[in-house]
């Protein structure tokens, strides 16, 4: 595997173990300011994250790379307004996307038709991530200050059920 899409592979790992810890304080924002739907809606954001993690870690592990696995940063987000986790959301699936945007045109370079391939469904993944996201702001920007339909947001994002990627589950 060449060198740099191999380096980049790995950041990604942490990246998305990241993405998970950030999902996670969110979630613990709004199970503190009584919103559990919401908290419910990012501890399975936290999943999906950290099992992101792990599809890249067998991608890496099947192509008989050692994962190198480095420390995970403190999310430094503090929040006033239900609509802060919301739109830190927004942006950070945009900065994911960019990275793996970033795999994808490595993988390129070298002619790395496999990792170009795997790299699709991550692709999907994220124009899917930031879809979620948007329609979540838009849905708060509309809805949020009326207590009634906050309320059915909240409990709406309270029936989301977690379910395995596809790639882990057909591992």
């Amino acid at each position: 595997m060449d060198k740099k899409v191999y380096e980049l592979i790995n950041d990604q790992i942490n990246a998305e173990l990241y993405s998970a810890y950030l999902y996670m304080s969110f979630a613990d924002y709004y199970e503190e300011e009584g919103l559990q739907g919401y908290a419910n809606y990012y501890m399975i954001q936290a999943a999906e994250e950290r099992d992101h993690a792990l599809i890249f870690r067998n991608y890496l592990h099947d192509n008989g790379e050692k994962i190198k696995l480095g420390a995970i940063g403190q999310p430094d987000k503090e929040f006033t307004d239900f609509m802060g986790p919301l739109e830190a959301a927004g942006e950070h699936e945009r900065y994911i996307t960019a990275r793996i945007n970033a795999i994808y045109a490595a993988a390129a370079e070298v002619k790395d038709y496999r990792c170009m391939k795997f790299l699709d469904w991550f692709i999907d993944e994220q124009m899917e991530e930031e879809t979620h996201a948007d329609d979540m702001i838009t849905k708060m920007r509309l809805f949020g200050s009326d207590a009634k339909a906050l309320y059915d947001l909240d409990r709406e994002y309270a029936s989301r059920v977690y379910v395995t990627p596809s790639p882990l589950a057909n591992a």
